[in-house]
């Protein structure tokens, strides 16, 4: 292993699947009675094509924002056990080409300006998270959790391998200037380990530092509404760990 720590485990988990979610937190908590950091990285860019899960969820916010919203639930009591729990959501400054409607997220059509963006799933996707840990952030208020989000940067992860034909083309030389995953895990690890944070949460940050957000993703009310259809949508019931 390139880290040399022996005491790796790795552990299977598709995010897409509410099913596999479930199983993977059913087997963590068993096995760890204590969570300090959980950091929310799965991702895909599909482009245009909306593809359904099994859950009959739109492929791309399954991947990216369902299966985190339901983690977060199935893993808090965990994580409140810690001395100082994190959580992690990376997400992307692409967030600023979407416009999200609570009301109707699992049903996404290019109806508007925003969603004529090549990865427009993606950005939606992305805007979902942000508004999940400004949400997440006020209903841990009072616990030892915090909850932050970031852009990492624009990085080489082979994420983009989805984008439409004629588009992926113009990712080619882009490409050379795009970070090296290590070069982008520096804010998530800032974030999970830096004692200067270890008091904020329900921040935006980009290089290690807070950012600036959008008006739009900072709604409250939006961000309320979004947090209970996720939660009809993931299927959360009553002996379910509540946030």
């Amino acid at each position: 292993m390139e880290t040399g720590n022996k005491q790796l485990i790795v552990k299977h988990i598709d995010v897409s699947s509410l099913a596999s979610v479930r199983a993977f937190a059913k087997d963590i908590v068993e096995q760890e009675p204590v969570i300090d950091v959980l950091i929310h990285n799965a991702g895909v860019a599909q482009g245009f094509n909306n593809k359904v899960t099994a859950d009959g969820l739109e492929f791309t916010m399954a991947t990216n924002y369902y299966g985190i919203f339901l983690l977060t639930h199935l893993l808090i009591e965990p994580l409140k056990k810690a001395e100082q729990g994190r959580i992690v959501v990376v997400s992307s400054k692409l967030y600023q080409y979407a416009s999200l409607n609570p009301s109707n997220i699992n049903s996404i059509n290019p109806v508007n300006y925003f969603s004529l963006f090549p990865i427009y799933l993606y950005n939606l996707s992305k805007f979902a998270e942000i508004m999940f840990t400004q949400e997440l952030a006020r209903r841990l208020s009072g616990t030892k959790v915090t909850a932050n989000c970031l852009h990492p940067g624009v990085i080489d992860t082979g994420i983009w391998r989805n984008v439409p034909f004629p588009i992926n083309i113009l990712f080619k030389p882009v490409q050379m200037c795009f970070r090296t995953p290590e070069e982008g895990a520096r804010t998530s690890i800032y974030l999970s380990v830096s004692p200067d944070v270890e008091s904020i949460s329900g921040q935006y940050f980009r290089g290690c530092r807070v950012y600036g957000l959008n008006r739009r993703v900072q709604n409250v009310t939006k961000q309320r509404e979004l947090w209970e259809a996720s939660k009809k949508l993931v299927k959360l019931t009553d002996e379910d760990p509540q946030i």
